[in-house]
């Protein structure tokens, strides 16, 4: 990096001028230095777990907010912005509990693996076998509250603006068609809002599933650690790359979502 930061250490009766390297803390150094450190595949590390578990992830999200989105609506086929939120908490609680949860912990722990002078896990497989036998079934369950908060939060706003933003685009007229690109540009509003709604719980998240995760007590503990040793800008770590990341990822998946929506509704008719 060429930057380092000066520290002085005493040395016989007098002292000395030592250097210590200095963390990236841009997205840009960040990138940076992966690539120059572990190559462009650097980069992709903790994909394989991530993979595995977004298609799952999906599934249950989406199904359960549909199951609930139907008791739900009111008797014209409109769902509320209060229930839309509610709804939105159920899907992202399911989430938590049957999927991100374990998948989340097995992603963060290789990429901390991976980034550890002695890399331990081989791949995938490898490395779930590792955890189990180290920490049994429930070492893929560290973290699991704060999952609940990060993933319950997160839907419920996400579903909460995209609901707020149909309802204001369709108007009276239900059945009125929305274009694509509108709703990516409403699932870049919804990403926008959960990244800086729940960024804090994200972290707190992130913590209690790396390999380090042994040192707090437990969820609030982990919170109350980051604030007395980091201070309160802690929380909002990585804030700048997460909202780049969300806000594509949400205006991808809502799109997908509406059109397969669409086409299903065409092929099983429910009316």
């Amino acid at each position: 990096m060429g930057s380092e930061r000066p520290r002085w250490a005493a040395a016989g009766g007098g002292s000395r001028k030592v250097t210590h390297p200095v963390k990236a803390v841009l997205a840009g150094d960040c990138i940076r230095v992966t690539v120059r450190d572990h190559g462009p595949k650097g980069l992709y590390r903790g994909l394989s777990s991530l993979l595995y578990g977004s298609i799952p992830k999906s599934a249950v999200r989406f199904g359960t907010f549909e199951f609930l989105h139907n008791r739900m609506v009111d008797a014209n086929g409109k769902l509320s912005h209060g229930r839309s939120f509610l709804c939105g908490l159920g899907a992202g609680i399911a989430e938590a509990v049957f999927v991100v949860c374990p998948m989340e912990t097995i992603k963060v722990k290789f990429i901390h693996d991976q980034c550890s002078p002695n890399p331990r896990y081989q791949g995938f497989i490898h490395g779930v076998r590792e955890i189990i036998q180290e920490q049994g079934f429930r070492g893929t369950y560290q973290g699991v509250t704060a999952t609940v908060l990060k993933q319950g939060s997160n839907q419920a706003i996400r579903f909460f603006v995209m609901t707020t933003l149909r309802n204001w685009y369709k108007g009276d007229d239900l059945h009125k068609p929305i274009n694509p690109f509108v709703t990516a540009a409403f699932g870049v509003t919804a990403g926008a809002a959960s990244v800086f709604g729940n960024t804090p719980l994200d972290v707190v998240k992130t913590r209690m599933q790396g390999l380090e995760s042994l040192k707090y007590r437990n969820t609030l503990d982990c919170a109350l650690q980051i604030f007395k040793t980091e201070g309160l800008f802690a929380f909002y770590k990585g804030t700048i790359p997460r909202l780049g990341r969300v806000c594509l990822d949400v205006a991808i998946v809502f799109v997908i979502y509406e059109e397969v929506v669409k086409i299903l509704n065409m092929i099983w008719k429910t009316d």
